[in-house]
């Protein structure tokens, strides 16, 4: 199980690396565009990671995306904007992998916010590569996290994962987690 968090974990930071070194390369300081975010939290637009492979998985995200657009976010859904099976009928994997990443960076990149859920064992792996693109750009991160499988040395997450987020909403009461963050929308913009 360690050494597939060290992949995961490696995976990550290759990917967070690389975007940040094509930021670097291109001209835009990461780190300026991040400072800027965070005095200006104007854009409303949400690209929302989480894992997306059973119903429930799928329901609590839309719970949370429904309100979140309830208080004016536009909001990128991967389960409900991505994709759809049929238009990946008759594609190779290597052509459904291109098109399926492609897209979500891209969307990542157009988002001025990354939310995220990081219930489970482990954050989803797709999740966490998204993460780390969204931070290398300088965009806004917020978490929210409503389990404690992943307890473990004093610490409930990763630092590495952790650290990238400019909020984390956390609460093993689902109806309180939930609470917390419609409380923080109310009086806060993300």
């Amino acid at each position: 199980m360690k050494k597939n968090l060290v992949k995961i974990v490696a995976f990550v930071l290759m990917a967070v690396m690389t975007v940040g070194l094509s930021s670097y390369y291109s001209g835009t300081s990461v780190h300026a565009e991040t400072a800027a975010s965070e005095q200006e939290a104007e854009g409303k637009r949400i690209y929302f990671a989480a894992p997306l492979f059973n119903e429930a998985e799928r329901e609590y995200n839309l719970k949370l995306v429904t309100l979140l657009e309830s208080y004016g976010y536009e909001v990128f859904l991967p389960q409900r904007d991505g994709f759809l099976a049929p238009e990946l009928e008759g594609k190779t994997e290597k052509e459904k992998t291109e098109m399926i990443f492609r897209k979500d960076r891209d969307e990542v990149l157009k988002a001025d916010i990354l939310f995220m859920v990081l219930d489970g064992r482990i954050p989803d792996e797709g999740a966490c590569v998204e993460l780390g693109i969204a931070y290398a750009n300088g965009k806004r991160c917020y978490g929210i996290k409503g389990d404690a499988r992943s307890v473990e040395l004093d610490m409930d997450l990763n630092p590495m994962i952790s650290g990238c987020f400019t909020k984390l909403f956390y609460n093993l009461d689902n109806e309180e987690l939930l609470k917390s963050l419609e409380e923080y929308l109310k009086e806060n913009q993300l």
